[in-house]
């Protein structure tokens, strides 16, 4: 049965945490250069094998006793904070070189290519990406957090597409208008807010 409360917290938790993440700005430089639904399929099918991993490990976690899992959780939502706090700092001039370093390793891929080639380079690249990345530490956290898979799976799946389907259509335009620095500061902000309760939670028993 899919928690509705649950998969929105996690939707929103994993969509701004993945906002100012280097794969959102591969997604941006893949979507300028190639059909979005070619682009998409790959790039969303990466998100998903990772989601699945991320919640596979977040299951093992509840394998321990519950205060360990707490006190796991409580720590790597304070690691998450840390992480998110600190890509929010990034300035104009850091973007611009992820962006031009993304460039640059597509620029090898024809503007004829075929779907299955755009398909593979898009997966290969937030495949690789995404691993020890935020949003999947998140993931993992947040499956142990609810013990409730498939509603933080899909939460977070349909996060990160959202985010990348966001970069593909409005990319360059969000990042004029969008004060990321403020996202990220509340993203950190709720994230210590959960780290705290749930270290109390397991210093309570």
């Amino acid at each position: 049965m899919i928690d509705i409360g649950t998969l929105l917290t996690v939707f929103a938790l994993i969509f701004v945490s993945e906002l100012p993440d280097k794969t959102a700005i591969a997604s941006l430089v893949l979507g300028t250069r190639f059909p979005l639904r070619w682009v998409f399929a790959g790039v969303g099918a990466a998100f998903a094998v990772h989601v699945v991993i991320a919640v596979a490990a977040g299951h093992l976690l509840t394998l321990l006793p519950h205060r360990a899992v707490e006190t796991v959780v409580g720590l790597l939502f304070l690691l998450g904070a840390f992480l998110i706090w600190r890509e929010g700092s990034e300035d104009d001039e850091m973007l611009a070189a992820e962006e031009s370093a993304d460039e640059a390793e597509v620029a090898d891929v024809p503007a004829n290519a075929s779907f299955w080639k755009v398909a593979s380079v898009g997966f290969g690249v937030i495949f690789i990406g995404e691993w020890g990345d935020l949003t999947q530490i998140m993931t993992a956290n947040l499956a142990a957090r609810y013990e409730d898979p498939l509603s933080v799976g899909i939460g977070a799946v349909l996060g990160l597409w959202g985010v990348a389907l966001t970069a593909m259509l409005f990319g360059r335009t969000l990042l004029r208008i969008l004060p990321m620095k403020i996202i990220t500061r509340v993203a950190a902000a709720v994230m210590v807010v959960l780290a705290v309760v749930t270290l109390v939670g397991a210093i309570r028993g």
